[in-house]
């Protein structure tokens, strides 16, 4: 079992955009295994390969004790329909802010093996989705927020 340690916020991979998977090999099939037993943890909900130092666009979920994974995942659908909610990030530990997304998510991808995949909920496993896409396009939760959460968020994370 593997359990990779997290990159927290200041490692420029967490501010790089994943490159796609091209080869669907030994190498990433050792990639989505560590992402799911790094994942494999209680209060962790999801991690992208960019939070273990890999710039693949690749995450692992554990959203209700189901664990799951997608490269190459894409949004292709949002509700109109937003929660606000607290979120936080395994790559800045100890923070949480309340952070808008849309009641639903819809993550189309493909599995380690490249065969076509669709992630879809609502609740958390709309936020998780969304948190680890932009993870893979180089965003941290920090970017979604807006007034006072941004400031206080800031702040925080500032004076720790």
């Amino acid at each position: 079992m593997t359990i990779r340690p997290i990159r927290e916020l200041g490692d420029p991979v967490l501010r790089t955009p994943a490159d796609e998977v091209r080869s669907f090999d030994r190498e990433l099939a050792a990639l989505v295994r560590d992402l799911e037993e790094t994942v494999d943890h209680p209060g962790r909900a999801g991690l992208a390969a960019p939070q273990i130092g890999v710039g693949a666009r690749v995450f692992a979920l554990n959203i209700d004790g189901v664990i799951r994974h997608a490269v190459n995942p894409r949004i292709v659908a949002l509700s109109e329909e937003t929660q606000d909610g607290d979120e936080g990030c395994l790559s800045i530990p100890g923070l949480w802010a309340p952070t808008v997304r849309a009641v639903h998510a819809v993550v189309e991808g493909v599995d380690v093996h490249g065969e076509p995949l669709r992630l879809e909920g609502s609740g958390l496993m709309a936020r998780a989705l969304q948190h680890e896409v932009d993870h893979l396009d180089g965003k941290v939760f920090l970017d979604r927020l807006a007034g006072e959460a941004r400031t206080t968020a800031l702040r925080a994370l500032r004076d720790r």
